[in-house]
């Protein structure tokens, strides 16, 4: 066993300095990935700290109409408040298409959204990554990548997402508030909180050292239908090949907004606005929705295993926009 300390923060902004104190040093909330990835030794922190008994387990309303979620509320606790039902049920759809219902009560907001990738190589510390050894290659790029990235990809890495309910907060338009060492707070669009690889993917986030996420604001809901679709090798406990969010708001025959966020196809979660235009004014029916899938997946590659999932993610979106405007 690898040794470490421990400690129990008494506040979010002791735990935020404590982790910038510590080399080696990390937050621990439900652990279901962290706890993984030490036993496997491809995380080796040197210092744990506990924020899991911090005050941030609750649902707020906002003045502006939204809902503000602490960091630690837990992931089936979101998917079953009636206010995420009603008002934004493309979160609670996608919460309760991931993991099981086990890791569900126990995993946090705010970890969920910072869970590192589930590429075979990562996982195996016998294999080059540069994302866990940086500079050591990207043995995904020619070997079995059947669960990789085909959008925003690099030379680098391959390796994508894994959240489901990240991509639901990307159709959403949330936000995540931080604390800093220092005591300063601020807000992170959760479109901007992720790093594409790159030349560093081993960066993962834009989170400074020692910031800690302590909540998730979700604005007034959106017009629309909301629905979220997750694709997968079995019906339960799997990660997503290809995943959509839709928000799709067609009064009147025609559609007046639409947002697209996909997953499983990316190494973070993937807004598509360029088909969000394509459908903008048009009538729901199988031209527009394949013009819209078409747009989603254009600068799309495969690396041979990987190949399908372009096509998957057109049929995937095709058959989500469908079912969002009653489109037999």
């Amino acid at each position: 066993m690898i040794p470490f300390t421990y400690e129990r923060a008494a506040d979010a902004r002791s735990a935020a300095a404590a982790v910038a104190a510590h080399p080696g040093a990390t937050f621990i909330a439900g652990g279901t990935n962290l706890l993984d990835l030490m036993k496997l030794g491809i995380e080796r922190p040197a210092h744990l700290v506990d924020v899991s008994r911090l005050p941030l387990a609750s649902i707020d309303d906002t003045p502006a109409g939204g809902l503000r979620i602490g960091a630690q509320v837990r992931n089936a606790d979101l998917a079953a408040d009636m206010r995420v039902r009603r008002h934004y049920p493309v979160l609670a759809q996608a919460l309760l298409a991931g993991a099981s219902a086990q890791l569900r009560n126990k995993a946090s907001t705010g970890g969920n959204l910072l869970q590192r990738t589930r590429c075979y190589y990562f996982y195996d510390p016998s294999m080059p990554c540069n994302k866990r050894q940086p500079g050591s290659g990207c043995a995904a790029l020619g070997g079995f990548n059947r669960i990789h990235a085909v959008l925003g990809a690099s030379e680098s890495c391959i390796a994508t997402h894994s959240s489901d309910m990240a991509v639901a907060m990307r159709a959403l338009d949330a936000s995540v508030e931080t604390m800093a060492p220092d005591g300063t707070e601020r807000a992170i669009p959760v479109a901007d909180l992720h790093r594409l690889p790159g030349d560093t993917p081993h960066l993962e986030t834009t989170l400074r050292r020692g910031e800690m996420i302590t909540a998730v604001v979700l604005p007034p809901p959106p017009p629309g239908r909301q629905l979220y679709r997750k694709v997968r090798d079995r019906a339960s406990y799997a990660f997503a090949l290809v995943s959509v969010a839709t928000i799709v708001d067609a009064p009147g025959g025609r559609v007046r907004s639409a947002r697209i966020a996909l997953g499983g196809v990316a190494p973070k979660p993937w807004r598509v606005p360029k088909a969000e235009r394509v459908l903008a004014g048009e009538a729901p029916g199988a031209a527009a929705f394949a013009g819209a899938a078409e747009a989603a997946m254009s600068g799309a590659r495969g690396h041979g295993s990987n190949d399908f999932k372009i096509e998957l993610a057109r049929r995937t979106i095709r058959r989500v926009l469908a079912d969002a405007t009653d489109i037999a």
